[in-house]
């Protein structure tokens, strides 16, 4: 049901005016799905139920968060929402940068290229246009699959962070070695080897981990597990990346 509703309003509305006008729908939304089993930590909102999507993650219909949404914010809460805090957020949710944009305590910027995010700037993960050490914190979620030259990527993440600056960074995993070969370029092929059309490869926790040290990260592996039906609707198994400059 969740999912027609969607493509009929994305065929009627343009999707910037949609943008504008989610919170308002979600709200409605929300009016059905209210109860006391469940409750998102980014907006708040207590559910009986979340919103379960075709590939079995959890959307709250309240704000539209999804697992990872839930996870980061979790992450930022314990450790990063001080003032003054310099943040970068490539490709964010919805629902965190509406969040963070609220907290005026914070610096946050979020860039996304394809325009298919709410974004500030749109820098070009290779070539960031800003300064050395502009940013005490980069968030990099689900972003650096898509990048064909992500070496080039990585070394820029490095560059913009401030010393003692780190990178949270999490992608799709796989067990065994990072999976990519440049001569796959049709979408149905990359559906195929890499899971989704607009991916260039499969990491591997361990292939990736490798190829931030080599640019000078320290790298944390942060794992988390959870009971299925945990009450803020977190992945059962979890792994973010924590890059310290």
């Amino acid at each position: 049901m969740y999912r027609q509703l969607k493509l009929i309003l994305r065929s009627l509305i343009p999707v910037r005016l949609l943008y504008y006008l989610e919170p308002v729908i979600r709200k409605s939304l929300y009016f059905f799905y209210q109860g006391n089993a469940y409750q998102c930590n980014v907006c708040g909102a207590k559910l009986r139920k979340f919103i379960l999507l075709e590939n079995n993650e959890r959307l709250c219909t309240n704000c539209g968060s999804l697992p990872r949404t839930r996870r980061i914010y979790q992450i930022l809460q314990n450790n990063w929402l001080v003032p003054g805090v310099r943040i970068l957020d490539f490709s964010p949710s919805r629902s965190l940068f509406r969040k963070l944009k609220k907290t005026a305590s914070i610096e946050y910027v979020a860039s996304d290229l394809s325009g298919d995010f709410l974004a500030d700037k749109k820098y070009d993960i290779t070539q960031i246009e800003v300064n050395d050490a502009s940013f005490d914190l980069v968030i990099c979620y689900h972003v650096l699959e898509h990048i064909p030259d992500d070496r080039k990527a990585i070394q820029e993440l490095y560059r913009i962070l401030d010393r003692g600056g780190k990178c949270l960074i999490q992608t799709p995993f796989k067990e065994g070695d990072i999976y990519e070969n440049p001569s796959i370029t049709l979408p149905n092929e990359r559906i195929r080897h890499f899971g989704q059309k607009d991916h260039v490869r499969i990491y591997s926790v361990n292939g990736l981990v490798k190829r931030l040290e080599k640019a000078g990260f320290q790298v944390e592996k942060l794992s988390f597990e959870e009971e299925y039906n945990n009450p803020n609707g977190f992945s059962e198994k979890e792994v973010v990346l924590d890059c310290k400059k």
